[in-house]
């Protein structure tokens, strides 16, 4: 944890209080911190700032002098529709995308997702994942998550809406890369890549990738096919190694 995110209820400046277990006993075990030590917070989608520790019992620690005038860093302009992974992946991926900045992720259903996925427990514990996210990123602001089970009515009736600014679906098997894609883009005149710049939609499989049908799909909504390089890289490796692209950005603007 590279802070603390307390929930609104928790939190009446100057002062504010932790119970959460796993809270304490990090600033317990890992930071090691004793009264009156400093420590980074932050309001669960509100600001960040930091507190003085106050008190700390086996329970609960409580927190004074609580300053929250830091604004979250800027979410990424993109929305990740991703295949449901195996559960073990979910967990990884969720607090990737999330310390990453993703505003949107949708998990969807694809030939290669097992229906066994969509019954595991891990689904219920999202929101978990996300503060876990949100706190090694230091972030305040949760990405929207939502689930789609049905791969065709999502594409024919919601993906379209969902597109503003174009859309890629990663396919190893894709005669065009990411690179090529992108540089396509600087073709473009000046005020058009300036407004098109990244797509706004990124569509990446689960293990396995997206079979034909389900690319051919995307495309006919206007999802550009793009693979980035030779290799058949993990979900995880593609997530990360894709969306790098729009932290750059985001540090560049």
């Amino acid at each position: 944890m590279n802070c603390i995110l307390l929930p609104a209820a928790d939190i009446a400046p100057p002062y504010a209080h932790i119970s959460a277990p796993d809270q304490i006993t990090h600033i317990n075990e890992v930071l090691k911190l004793q009264v009156g030590a400093s420590l980074k917070i932050g309001q669960l989608g509100g600001q960040l700032g930091t507190a003085l520790i106050e008190s700390i019992a086996s329970d609960n620690i409580q927190l004074e002098d609580v300053q929250l005038n830091i604004k979250p860093p800027a979410k990424l302009d993109v929305t990740v529709i991703l295949a449901l992974p195996r559960p073990k992946v979910l967990r990884r991926l969720i607090i990737d995308m999330t310390v990453l900045g993703v505003r949107d992720i949708v998990l969807i259903n694809s030939y290669r997702t097992q229906k066994s996925y969509w019954q595991t427990p891990l689904l219920d514990r999202l929101d978990e994942f996300v503060l876990e996210g949100l706190q090694q990123g230091v972030d305040t602001m949760a990405p929207r998550i939502t689930l789609q089970k049905r791969f065709k009515p999502f594409v024919e009736d919601a993906l379209a809406g969902m597109i503003t600014k174009g859309a890629i679906v990663a396919h190893p098997y894709s005669e065009l890369s990411f690179l090529q894609y992108l540089q396509q883009l600087s073709f473009m005149p000046l005020s058009v890549a300036a407004k098109t710049t990244l797509p706004s939609v990124v569509c990446i499989g689960a293990e396995g990738g997206w079979i034909d049908y389900e690319i051919e799909q995307l495309a006919s909504q206007g999802c550009q096919a793009v693979h980035i390089g030779p290799r058949i890289l993990r979900t995880e490796a593609a997530v990360n190694m894709i969306l790098g692209q729009w932290l750059l950005h985001n540090n560049q603007c």
